[in-house]
């Protein structure tokens, strides 16, 4: 009888062991110094069945300083992701909880996960963010010129004409810029901005580490600072004030054609004036008519 009961009971565990999945944490983790790991990560690193890692030795080290024994620490990068990200869906359907952990920062932001978020969300399983340090956000916070709207680039090319030819075409629109570049190709990115504008850029070496410096001045003036080629870079570009004023100057032209000539005309005069397309000055026109 007790066996029956056993058996009875263990079927309805199981049964309801199977309608259970498990729960993807994201997790920020320090880009330098390990203060920063907020309690919550710490929380959740101490709960995991598993955590994903970029490189295990670099969490290692994290785990090891906070004490915390997960009971599975896999790799998890850019060359084994196609491998293992059905591995890790079919451990989240089976009911572990995973947390993908970079090397430092973020995931996702320049870091391997993102086809296991992908993955989890069309099979249903609950994807937390649990957020904490960034460099992006680290860098923007102490940057002393405006960076209310920015553009985050990533890396740039790595080939000379490729970085040069991305970053004039990034320098085209109003946004401050935002990127990541490695200390063995900081110098040639710095002559390449030199040659590309004049704006203001703001390099922040080893945030939140022992060596943290932060150098701030107009790209042209920028090569003739040293600056230590060591460690991970930071670089924001001011946002473009001749863009701004080219915008400025759009709309009193249009302004002006409008009091002579309808929308349709004045938007074929101004895409002629300024090199751009009739739709969308035909839309600038429209939309100062409406305010006016």
């Amino acid at each position: 009888m007790l066996v029956l009961t056993l058996i009875f009971w263990n079927r309805i565990f199981m049964s309801e062991r199977e309608h259970v999945v498990g729960t993807l944490y994201v997790v920020a983790t320090p880009i330098g110094h390990l203060g920063d790991l907020t309690r919550r990560a710490e929380d959740v690193l101490k709960a995991v069945q598993i955590v994903a890692a970029e490189d295990t030795r670099r969490t290692s080290v994290l785990l090891g300083h906070l004490g915390v024994r997960v009971p599975e620490l896999l790799s998890y990068h850019e060359h084994n992701k196609a491998k293992l990200t059905g591995v890790l869906l079919a451990r989240l359907l089976a009911g572990d909880d995973i947390a993908v952990v970079s090397d430092a920062g973020t995931p996702l932001i320049n870091d391997p996960g993102a086809e296991l978020v992908a993955a989890a969300h069309s099979a249903g399983v609950p994807t937390v963010p649990i957020p904490g340090a960034s460099a992006v956000t680290a860098a923007l916070s102490v940057c002393p010129f405006p960076c209310y709207t920015f553009r985050y680039i990533g890396f740039l090319p790595a080939k000379k004409s490729a970085r040069r030819k991305s970053l004039q075409a990034a320098l085209a629109g109003s946004d401050a810029l935002v990127f990541f570049e490695a200390p063995h190709r900081i110098a040639e990115t710095i002559k390449d901005l030199a040659a590309c504008t004049e704006r203001r850029v703001l390099v922040a070496r080893e945030l939140t580490k022992k060596f943290e410096t932060l150098t701030v001045a107009p790209a042209n003036e920028l090569d003739g600072v040293a600056i230590e080629p060591r460690g991970e870079f930071v670089l924001i570009v001011e946002a473009g004030k001749e863009v701004e004023q080219a915008s400025v100057d759009m709309d009193r032209a249009m302004r002006v054609l409008l009091t002579h000539l309808s929308p349709s005309q004045a938007a074929k005069c101004a895409a002629t004036l300024f090199e751009q397309k009739k739709s969308a000055m035909y839309e600038l026109a429209l939309r100062l008519n409406e305010s006016e």
